[in-house]
Protein backbone atom coordinates (compact mmCIF):
# COMPACT_ATOMS: atom_id res chain seq x y z
CA UNK A 1 0.00 0.00 0.00
CA UNK A 2 1.38 3.56 -0.67
CA UNK A 3 2.19 5.34 2.10
CA UNK A 4 0.57 8.39 3.09
CA UNK A 5 3.98 10.02 4.09
CA UNK A 6 7.42 9.70 3.44
CA UNK A 7 10.14 10.57 5.85
CA UNK A 8 13.79 10.50 3.85
CA UNK A 9 17.40 10.62 5.88
CA UNK A 10 20.32 10.89 4.15
CA UNK A 11 23.31 9.77 6.79
CA UNK A 12 26.81 9.87 6.80
CA UNK A 13 28.73 8.48 9.28
CA UNK A 14 25.57 8.66 12.08
CA UNK A 15 25.49 5.95 13.86
CA UNK A 16 25.34 7.82 17.11
CA UNK A 17 21.92 9.00 15.82
CA UNK A 18 20.45 6.94 13.29
CA UNK A 19 18.66 4.81 15.89
CA UNK A 20 17.06 7.42 17.77
CA UNK A 21 15.98 9.82 14.64
CA UNK A 22 14.31 7.02 13.10
CA UNK A 23 12.15 6.42 16.48
CA UNK A 24 11.66 10.25 16.67
CA UNK A 25 10.10 10.39 13.57
CA UNK A 26 7.95 7.31 14.32
CA UNK A 27 6.07 8.88 17.14
CA UNK A 28 5.41 12.20 15.17
CA UNK A 29 4.41 10.72 11.76
CA UNK A 30 2.13 7.53 13.87
CA UNK A 31 0.22 11.10 15.24
CA UNK A 32 -0.68 13.00 12.15
CA UNK A 33 -0.73 10.52 9.40
CA UNK A 34 -2.28 7.09 8.29
CA UNK A 35 0.59 5.56 7.05
CA UNK A 36 4.21 6.31 6.88
CA UNK A 37 7.51 4.80 5.35
CA UNK A 38 11.10 6.08 6.64
CA UNK A 39 13.99 6.03 3.77
CA UNK A 40 17.25 5.69 4.96
CA UNK A 41 19.91 7.05 2.30
CA UNK A 42 23.67 6.26 3.32
CA UNK A 43 26.51 8.17 1.81
CA UNK A 44 28.99 5.42 1.99
CA UNK A 45 29.17 6.09 5.86
CA UNK A 46 32.76 4.37 7.31
CA UNK A 47 31.24 3.66 10.87
CA UNK A 48 28.97 1.40 12.20
CA UNK A 49 26.08 2.98 9.74
CA UNK A 50 25.16 0.57 7.61
CA UNK A 51 25.06 -2.21 10.15
CA UNK A 52 22.45 -0.13 12.16
CA UNK A 53 20.56 0.60 8.87
CA UNK A 54 20.23 -3.03 8.66
CA UNK A 55 19.04 -4.06 12.23
CA UNK A 56 16.51 -1.45 11.93
CA UNK A 57 15.06 -2.40 8.24
CA UNK A 58 14.77 -5.78 9.84
CA UNK A 59 12.94 -4.12 13.09
CA UNK A 60 10.35 -2.29 11.70
CA UNK A 61 9.28 -3.11 7.57
CA UNK A 62 8.07 0.76 7.15
CA UNK A 63 12.27 1.68 7.52
CA UNK A 64 13.74 1.35 3.87
CA UNK A 65 17.44 2.09 3.52
CA UNK A 66 19.49 2.23 0.11
CA UNK A 67 23.25 2.17 0.55
CA UNK A 68 25.40 3.94 -1.73
CA UNK A 69 28.29 2.18 -3.60
CA UNK A 70 30.28 5.51 -2.85
CA UNK A 71 30.04 9.17 -1.59
CA UNK A 72 27.91 11.24 -4.22
CA UNK A 73 27.73 14.62 -2.02
CA UNK A 74 25.49 16.07 -0.14
CA UNK A 75 23.35 17.03 -3.62
CA UNK A 76 22.78 14.11 -5.25
CA UNK A 77 22.32 11.48 -2.96
CA UNK A 78 19.43 13.42 -0.41
CA UNK A 79 17.81 14.21 -3.52
CA UNK A 80 18.20 10.44 -5.15
CA UNK A 81 16.73 9.28 -1.67
CA UNK A 82 13.67 11.73 -1.90
CA UNK A 83 13.23 10.54 -5.55
CA UNK A 84 12.61 6.97 -4.28
CA UNK A 85 10.53 7.82 -1.97
CA UNK A 86 6.60 6.62 -2.53
CA UNK A 87 4.69 8.70 -0.29
CA UNK A 88 1.48 11.19 -1.31
CA UNK A 89 3.79 13.64 0.58
CA UNK A 90 7.37 14.00 1.54
CA UNK A 91 9.37 15.23 3.92
CA UNK A 92 13.38 15.75 3.58
CA UNK A 93 15.68 15.89 6.73
CA UNK A 94 18.60 15.81 8.53
CA UNK A 95 19.98 13.00 10.68
CA UNK A 96 21.47 14.99 13.42
CA UNK A 97 18.02 16.40 14.94
CA UNK A 98 18.87 20.05 13.38
CA UNK A 99 16.00 19.52 11.66
CA UNK A 100 13.14 18.99 14.43
CA UNK A 101 10.88 15.99 13.97
CA UNK A 102 8.39 17.71 15.78
CA UNK A 103 7.93 20.13 12.93
CA UNK A 104 6.31 17.16 10.62
CA UNK A 105 2.76 18.14 12.03
CA UNK A 106 2.58 21.70 10.80
CA UNK A 107 4.38 20.41 8.02
CA UNK A 108 0.90 17.78 7.12
CA UNK A 109 -1.32 20.35 8.26
CA UNK A 110 0.15 23.20 5.37
CA UNK A 111 -0.10 20.50 3.40
CA UNK A 112 -3.31 19.25 3.67
CA UNK A 113 -4.54 22.93 3.51
CA UNK A 114 -3.85 22.84 0.35
CA UNK A 115 0.16 23.46 0.08
CA UNK A 116 2.37 21.77 -2.29
CA UNK A 117 5.68 22.83 -1.03
CA UNK A 118 6.61 23.35 2.72
CA UNK A 119 9.94 25.05 4.00
CA UNK A 120 11.23 25.31 7.18
CA UNK A 121 13.10 28.50 7.41
CA UNK A 122 15.68 28.71 10.32
CA UNK A 123 15.36 31.75 12.45
CA UNK A 124 18.71 31.90 12.93
CA UNK A 125 22.10 30.36 12.38
CA UNK A 126 24.64 29.25 14.91
CA UNK A 127 28.05 30.15 12.78
CA UNK A 128 31.57 31.96 13.74
CA UNK A 129 30.92 36.07 12.32
CA UNK A 130 32.85 35.20 8.83
CA UNK A 131 30.29 32.30 8.06
CA UNK A 132 27.66 34.02 8.80
CA UNK A 133 28.63 37.23 6.75
CA UNK A 134 29.31 35.07 4.43
CA UNK A 135 26.32 33.51 3.85
CA UNK A 136 24.72 36.79 4.29
CA UNK A 137 26.31 38.10 1.09
CA UNK A 138 25.57 35.08 -0.78
CA UNK A 139 21.83 35.25 -0.44
CA UNK A 140 22.18 39.15 -1.35
CA UNK A 141 24.06 37.75 -3.93
CA UNK A 142 20.98 35.26 -5.33
CA UNK A 143 18.42 37.87 -4.33
CA UNK A 144 20.28 40.10 -6.75
CA UNK A 145 21.29 38.10 -9.78
CA UNK A 146 19.42 34.39 -9.50
CA UNK A 147 16.56 33.34 -11.91
CA UNK A 148 13.66 33.15 -9.01
CA UNK A 149 13.57 34.23 -4.84
CA UNK A 150 15.77 32.63 -2.21
CA UNK A 151 14.45 31.89 0.75
CA UNK A 152 17.00 33.16 3.28
CA UNK A 153 17.32 30.18 5.82
CA UNK A 154 15.90 27.25 3.61
CA UNK A 155 18.14 24.27 3.96
CA UNK A 156 15.64 22.08 2.01
CA UNK A 157 13.66 21.31 5.24
CA UNK A 158 10.25 20.03 4.83
CA UNK A 159 7.52 18.93 2.57
CA UNK A 160 6.99 18.05 -0.78
CA UNK A 161 3.90 16.79 -2.49
CA UNK A 162 3.79 13.99 -4.82
CA UNK A 163 3.37 16.14 -8.12
CA UNK A 164 6.45 18.12 -6.94
CA UNK A 165 8.44 15.07 -7.17
CA UNK A 166 7.68 13.77 -9.72
CA UNK A 167 8.24 16.71 -11.78
CA UNK A 168 11.22 17.74 -10.07
CA UNK A 169 12.58 13.74 -10.86
CA UNK A 170 11.56 14.52 -15.13
CA UNK A 171 13.96 18.02 -14.88
CA UNK A 172 16.98 14.94 -14.81
CA UNK A 173 19.59 17.43 -12.95
CA UNK A 174 22.82 15.45 -12.60
CA UNK A 175 24.30 18.23 -10.02
CA UNK A 176 20.29 18.92 -7.95
CA UNK A 177 20.32 21.91 -5.97
CA UNK A 178 17.09 20.92 -4.64
CA UNK A 179 15.77 24.04 -2.66
CA UNK A 180 16.17 26.11 -5.42
CA UNK A 181 14.41 23.74 -8.02
CA UNK A 182 11.42 23.56 -5.06
CA UNK A 183 11.33 27.69 -5.93
CA UNK A 184 12.30 27.36 -9.07
CA UNK A 185 9.06 24.93 -9.89
CA UNK A 186 6.44 27.63 -9.17
CA UNK A 187 4.29 24.90 -6.99
CA UNK A 188 2.12 26.33 -4.02
CA UNK A 189 4.42 27.41 -1.44
CA UNK A 190 4.41 27.82 2.62
CA UNK A 191 7.05 28.81 4.86
CA UNK A 192 8.02 27.76 8.26
CA UNK A 193 9.40 29.38 10.88
CA UNK A 194 11.66 26.75 11.97
CA UNK A 195 14.25 27.20 15.61
CA UNK A 196 17.47 25.27 15.15
CA UNK A 197 18.29 22.77 18.13
CA UNK A 198 22.00 22.03 18.40
CA UNK A 199 23.53 18.85 16.63
CA UNK A 200 22.27 15.66 19.16
CA UNK A 201 25.24 14.22 18.57
CA UNK A 202 28.66 13.48 16.21
CA UNK A 203 30.12 16.12 14.59
CA UNK A 204 28.89 18.08 11.35
CA UNK A 205 30.57 17.25 7.83
CA UNK A 206 29.98 20.27 6.13
CA UNK A 207 33.57 21.89 6.22
CA UNK A 208 34.36 24.85 4.75
CA UNK A 209 35.76 22.96 1.36
CA UNK A 210 31.82 21.08 1.55
CA UNK A 211 29.99 24.05 1.73
CA UNK A 212 31.80 25.60 -0.94
CA UNK A 213 31.16 23.21 -3.26
CA UNK A 214 27.74 23.29 -2.57
CA UNK A 215 27.49 26.72 -2.71
CA UNK A 216 29.05 27.24 -6.26
CA UNK A 217 26.81 24.18 -7.53
CA UNK A 218 24.04 25.55 -6.11
CA UNK A 219 24.71 29.03 -7.81
CA UNK A 220 26.33 28.17 -10.85
CA UNK A 221 22.28 25.87 -11.09
CA UNK A 222 20.44 29.22 -10.26
CA UNK A 223 21.68 32.20 -11.33
CA UNK A 224 22.17 31.60 -14.65
CA UNK A 225 21.74 35.00 -15.81
CA UNK A 226 25.19 35.50 -14.51
CA UNK A 227 26.28 34.85 -17.97
CA UNK A 228 25.74 38.32 -19.03
CA UNK A 229 26.82 39.88 -15.92
CA UNK A 230 31.05 39.48 -17.70
CA UNK A 231 29.75 41.62 -20.38
CA UNK A 232 28.96 44.34 -18.35
CA UNK A 233 31.63 44.25 -15.92
CA UNK A 234 33.98 44.71 -18.94
CA UNK A 235 32.54 47.82 -19.94
CA UNK A 236 32.67 48.90 -16.53
CA UNK A 237 36.43 47.96 -15.95
CA UNK A 238 37.63 49.70 -19.42
CA UNK A 239 36.12 52.95 -17.75
CA UNK A 240 38.19 52.41 -14.83
CA UNK A 241 41.25 50.98 -16.09
CA UNK A 242 41.55 53.75 -19.13
CA UNK A 243 41.91 56.90 -16.11
CA UNK A 244 44.26 54.95 -14.12
CA UNK A 245 46.87 54.11 -16.91
CA UNK A 246 46.51 57.84 -17.89
CA UNK A 247 47.19 58.32 -14.16
CA UNK A 248 50.47 55.49 -14.14
CA UNK A 249 51.77 57.02 -17.24
CA UNK A 250 51.63 60.61 -15.22
CA UNK A 251 53.34 58.92 -12.43
CA UNK A 252 56.31 57.46 -14.16
CA UNK A 253 56.93 60.47 -16.50
CA UNK A 254 57.10 62.62 -12.95
CA UNK A 255 58.78 59.65 -10.73
CA UNK A 256 56.22 58.96 -8.56
CA UNK A 257 54.92 55.27 -7.63
CA UNK A 258 51.67 55.39 -5.21
CA UNK A 259 49.59 55.99 -8.57
CA UNK A 260 51.30 53.40 -10.47
CA UNK A 261 50.67 50.78 -7.38
CA UNK A 262 47.37 51.43 -6.96
CA UNK A 263 47.14 51.12 -10.74
CA UNK A 264 48.16 47.46 -10.65
CA UNK A 265 46.18 47.09 -7.29
CA UNK A 266 43.04 47.62 -9.64
CA UNK A 267 44.35 45.69 -11.99
CA UNK A 268 44.18 42.57 -9.89
CA UNK A 269 41.25 43.24 -8.42
CA UNK A 270 39.74 42.86 -11.52
CA UNK A 271 41.40 39.88 -12.86
CA UNK A 272 40.18 38.51 -9.96
CA UNK A 273 36.51 39.31 -10.51
CA UNK A 274 37.16 37.90 -13.87
CA UNK A 275 38.02 34.98 -12.34
CA UNK A 276 35.45 34.30 -10.20
CA UNK A 277 33.22 34.97 -13.59
CA UNK A 278 35.10 32.28 -15.65
CA UNK A 279 34.39 29.78 -12.54
CA UNK A 280 30.78 30.12 -12.67
CA UNK A 281 30.78 29.48 -16.23
CA UNK A 282 33.15 26.47 -15.81
CA UNK A 283 30.90 25.28 -13.46
CA UNK A 284 27.79 25.65 -15.88
CA UNK A 285 29.72 24.16 -18.06
CA UNK A 286 30.58 21.23 -15.75
CA UNK A 287 26.90 20.83 -15.44
CA UNK A 288 26.45 20.59 -18.96
CA UNK A 289 28.55 18.33 -19.46
CA UNK A 290 27.58 16.26 -16.99
CA UNK A 291 23.79 16.12 -18.24
CA UNK A 292 25.08 15.30 -21.53
CA UNK A 293 26.35 11.69 -19.95
CA UNK A 294 23.49 10.73 -18.85
CA UNK A 295 24.97 9.48 -15.58
CA UNK A 296 22.49 8.39 -12.60
CA UNK A 297 22.62 10.31 -9.21
CA UNK A 298 24.00 7.55 -7.54
CA UNK A 299 24.81 3.58 -7.83
CA UNK A 300 23.49 1.78 -5.49
CA UNK A 301 25.25 -1.07 -3.89
CA UNK A 302 22.41 -2.06 -1.81
CA UNK A 303 18.71 -1.65 -1.18
CA UNK A 304 16.47 -2.99 2.09
CA UNK A 305 12.96 -3.69 2.72
CA UNK A 306 12.28 -2.00 -0.75
CA UNK A 307 7.92 -3.58 -2.01
CA UNK A 308 9.58 -5.74 -5.04
CA UNK A 309 7.39 -3.85 -7.02
CA UNK A 310 9.69 -0.58 -6.56
CA UNK A 311 12.05 -1.78 -9.03
CA UNK A 312 15.80 -0.31 -9.17
CA UNK A 313 15.76 2.82 -11.76
CA UNK A 314 18.30 1.48 -14.49
CA UNK A 315 18.24 4.63 -16.53
CA UNK A 316 18.85 8.43 -16.33
CA UNK A 317 15.33 8.91 -15.77
CA UNK A 318 14.86 8.75 -11.91
CA UNK A 319 10.36 8.46 -12.01
CA UNK A 320 9.60 4.84 -11.66
CA UNK A 321 6.10 5.15 -13.27
CA UNK A 322 5.53 6.14 -16.78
Amino acid sequence: MTPELSIVIPCFNEQENVRAICAAVTVEAARHVRSHEIVLIDNNSTDGTRDLMRTLCAEDPRIRAILNNRNYGQMRSPTYGIYQAEGAAVIGMCADFQDPPAMIGEFVRQWRAGAQVVLGQRRSERASPLLGATRRLGYAFLRKFGDYPVIPGATGFGLYDREVIDTLAAWNEPEPFFRGMLVESGFRLAVIPVDRPERAAGTSKNDFAALASFALSGLAGSAKSLLRLPILLAFFAAGIALPLLVAATIATVTGGSCLALFGFACGFGMFAILLLFLGLIGEQVRVLAERSRNVPLVIEAERINFPSDRARPAARTLIRRP
